[in-house]
């Protein structure tokens, strides 16, 4: 007779596919480790990783995490870590103190706040926390002191406002915005000298700053996406022939005047609804 064929559990069998992982890379010294869809759920699962000081880049996406341990820090030579669609509410504060770190990807998460003093990355360039539950209440007050960030992609979040103090990312080349319910852009974006895309599709944007004609957003490798936003009648009508026509239009001495009395008027007007986002897998509870 046929002896049954033991199996082990789904979770053991990914389980020992992450040390697996682990092994090799300690014996090879390997410096990239790729946990892409391991059903990992905590870092528990992942023996000595948080010890592994030569490691440059990780790669945790795909996989079921709540918690990133403070621990993380420990990884000194660390430069890309991505742990983008995830189960994360929260990070660490520590995260923010990892001396190499220049590219963060926390996107499609659950992340309902940022750690006190998350701005204090020394060299990061890229942060992405797009498709969370941020807005700018949660905002750390040294946010936007990221002064070595050249992209930062904030996209399928909350945001109604943003703070003047955007001014300070003074290298940042992209910025990512669509899918919020910005009512408006602060006057300083046009400070931002360096960017050459800027994406504020999908919000309930009326009217933009005349300061956003200083960007150099009509290069032959500028973007600028806007829209399904609910303009005022002559940015749409602009809009219709091209962005370039926008640009033009804003810079006028009537549309500065259109633009003022729109903000006169501010918040005690009628406001654009906001978007049923109720049913965003980053609303779920499991």
């Amino acid at each position: 007779m046929n002896q049954p064929v033991s199996c082990l559990p789904v979770a053991a069998t990914k389980m020992s596919k992450a040390k697996k992982v682990l092994d090799e890379a300690r014996e090879t010294q390997n410096r990239e480790i790729d946990l892409v869809d391991k059903g990992i759920t905590t870092f528990e699962e992942l023996p000595g990783l948080l010890n592994m000081g030569f490691v440059t880049r990780i790669t945790l996406s795909h996989n079921k995490l709540r918690i990133v341990p403070p621990g993380i820090a420990n990884l000194i030579n660390l430069e890309i870590l991505n742990i983008s669609n995830n189960q994360l509410e929260e990070l660490p504060l520590s995260l923010s103190s990892m001396p190499k770190l220049r590219i963060l990807n926390c996107s499609i998460n659950r992340l309902n706040t940022l750690p006190r003093g998350f701005g204090a990355f020394p060299v990061l360039e890229v942060l992405d926390l797009s498709y969370n539950n941020l807005n700018e209440k949660i905002l750390p007050g040294n946010f936007f002191m990221m002064d070595s960030l050249r992209a930062l992609y904030l996209g399928d979040n909350d945001f109604e406002y943003l703070p003047p103090e955007i001014r300070n990312l003074k290298n940042l080349q992209i910025l990512g915005l669509r899918d919020n319910d910005l009512l408006e852009l602060p006057r300083e974006i046009g400070e931002l000298s360096r960017v050459r895309e800027l994406h504020i599709q999908n919000n309930r944007l009326t009217v933009l700053p005349p300061e956003i004609a200083n960007l150099d957003l009509q290069g032959q490798k500028s973007v600028m996406k806007m829209e399904e936003n609910p303009w005022v009648t002559a940015i749409a009508e602009q809009y219709l022939v091209g962005i370039s026509h926008v640009l033009e239009y804003i810079k006028t001495e009537a549309y500065r005047i259109l633009y003022n009395r729109h903000v006169s008027v501010g918040k005690s007007g009628n406001l654009p609804p906001k978007a049923d986002k109720s049913k965003k897998a980053s609303r779920a509870r499991s």
